[in-house]
């Protein structure tokens, strides 16, 4: 097996890298972005998964067998237009031409995202979609150029659901940096039930199909990530191993008024942790059907506990060190043109 990993510099491709460079795998991580960990940069191709060439010659000179397609635009900031996600869908369609003119490769892997379908809606079928930001949007289309495409490999689609764990910057600069400064309250007491996932689980659950019978894994579908859970648990968990107190709870209508101010500070471009965005994502539902994963697959090894204390563990072990990419816009490229 020889994988190419396109995105392999961002936080689940950190940790996919890892996994097989502690397994001897033979890698190459293609990304227009320098590793998180810089101990995989010699594992680092700088390409443009926009540029054709670029990506068809990493791909005659690794002379890959298995490809995992992670690169993406991956923020939900754009409101409007779709076209600056076009790394997303085109980039996908522009990585597929190239699989195809190789008949070394096997298969693929192609990450979608759980966002091309609202929250609270249940999906009937793969292609039953309701995707409410244009980022989720960029992903329908990336599953459609991918269902398009005539590939002769094995080509599955993976939904991660809300994915956390070490190398994740947004949870580092957000969640745990206010937890530990004591300044973090949980809207409600209420049960909400989320899709989450460690990422150390979504890495072991690529592993499973990446070595699974073609017929299990060819033109499907799956989420990846843990079975849904009430958020307050996790939130709960966190705390404890973050701070070694329980989370303090706030009225949800309180919070929410916290929310606004926070959307005013957004639009000065402050930063501050709680927007209606984030609010909402915390006091609403978001389940998305894993049982075909597991069925498929097994159950993920990683508990929550385990899980969190893999991050802390991260977060405290120089974490602050790591600076966080720029994000790179396509259309400016364009009128640059």
């Amino acid at each position: 097996m020889r994988i190419l990993v396109t995105g392999g510099s961002g936080f689940i491709g950190t940790n996919l890298m890892a996994f097989y460079l502690e397994r001897g795998v033979p890698l190459l991580n293609i990304d227009w972005n320098p590793p998180l960990d810089p101990g995989q940069r010699p594992h680092w191709q700088e390409v443009d998964i926009m540029d054709e060439q670029a990506v068809e010659q990493a791909f005659v000179a690794f002379k890959p067998t298995h490809v995992v397609h992670l690169a993406a635009r991956t923020d939900t900031d754009e409101p409007v237009d779709v076209d600056a996600y076009r790394q997303n869908h085109e980039g996908t369609r522009i990585l597929l031409q190239v699989v195809k003119r190789h008949p070394g490769v096997e298969r693929i892997i192609v990450t979608s995202t759980q966002f091309v379908c609202e929250a609270g809606y249940q999906p009937k079928h793969d292609l039953d979609f309701k995707p409410f930001t244009v980022y989720g949007e960029s992903k329908r289309r990336t599953e459609m150029v991918t269902r398009e495409a005539g590939l002769s490999c094995a080509w599955t689609i993976i939904r991660p659901t809300t994915i956390w764990g070490p190398w994740s910057l947004r949870y580092r600069d957000v969640m745990f940096k206010v937890m530990r400064k004591g300044l973090y309250f949980h809207p409600g007491k209420g049960r909400v039930v989320r899709s989450y996932g460690y990422v150390g689980n979504v890495v072991w659950q690529i592993d499973r199909m990446l070595n699974a019978p073609r017929a299990v894994v060819d033109r499907q579908v799956y989420y990846v990530g843990d079975r849904p859970f009430d958020l307050k648990e996790w939130v709960e968990v966190v705390s404890k191993e973050l701070t070694g107190k329980p989370v303090r709870y706030i009225p949800t209508a309180l919070i929410r008024m916290v929310a606004w101010g926070g959307d005013v500070l957004k639009l000065l471009r402050i930063p501050f942790p709680i927007t209606s965005g984030r609010f909402r994502s915390m006091t609403s539902d978001y389940i998305t059907p894993m049982d075909k994963t597991i069925a498929a697959f097994g159950e993920a090894p990683y508990s929550i506990e385990s899980g969190v204390k893999e991050m802390v563990r991260w977060y405290d072990g120089g974490s602050e060190r790591i600076v966080a990419p720029v994000l790179k816009d396509v259309r400016l490229k364009d009128r640059k043109a």
